[in-house]
């Protein structure tokens, strides 16, 4: 059985603002996410070669779980271990748990010295306070030779945003490829970039109706 990796783990008694707000997600549903691989991970996956993947916010696990069933090597982390634990679940209902290992921490001050030939972060995006400058720098540095960082982004608000102010989604950043690029400020003699746009995707509104949501989608390479 893979157990959850507390030893970068919070104490919940000190617990700031961040991971109060997410355990409470998690700890107040039976499931937050939908458990499947976001669109833009697998399109863009499907094509590299498996090997060590690093999952930044990880969740309830449905993109480390993807990869994983891929013949990839995955460490997902995230600040909750109730999503963790669930993510875990998950992991072991599939036969997967040998092949993935996770570590609640946050991501904010979380550090590795080991490398990865994928590191992703999907939707790192919060409406409460996260460096998330630094994680994804800190995921860039973790990032081995000839490997990728595969940062996905919501590139605007959802189309029900206004009407319900979901989740306080109207407080986050919605930052294009081209600014994550820049904000990540790479020496371009060591990084190619491989993909930067913006994808549609369809999904479906808490009304129940189909809708079409935008993320952008950044690829680089580092190279040798």
């Amino acid at each position: 059985m893979n157990r959850v990796n507390h030893s970068e783990a919070m104490d919940p008694a000190q617990a700031d603002e961040v991971f109060a707000h997410w355990e409470d997600k998690y700890g107040t549903s039976d499931g937050v996410w939908s458990g499947h691989v976001n669109t833009a991970l697998a399109q863009i996956a499907a094509d590299l070669p498996a090997g060590r993947a690093l999952d930044l916010g990880a969740g309830e696990g449905g993109d480390a779980l993807w990869l994983a069933e891929r013949g990839w090597t995955v460490t997902g982390i995230d600040i909750s271990p109730t999503a963790l634990a669930r993510a875990e679940s998950a992991a072991e209902r599939a036969g997967l748990s040998e092949r993935v290992t996770w570590v609640a921490a946050d991501l904010d001050t979380w550090s590795s010295t080991r490398s990865f030939d994928l590191v992703t972060a999907s939707f790192l995006q919060s409406p409460v306070a996260l460096d998330r400058a630094r994680i994804l720098r800190t995921g860039a540095d973790r990032v081995a030779v000839d490997g990728h960082l595969l940062v996905i982004a919501h590139a605007e608000a959802p189309p029900w945003a206004h009407a319900h102010d979901h989740e306080h989604v109207q407080e986050m950043d919605f930052p294009s490829p081209e600014s994550d690029l820049a904000m990540l400020d790479l020496p371009a003699d060591a990084w190619r970039t491989v993909v930067a746009e913006v994808r549609d995707r369809t999904a479906f509104a808490p009304s129940g109706d189909q809708v079409v949501l935008r993320d952008g989608v950044l690829l680089l390479q580092r190279l040798a």
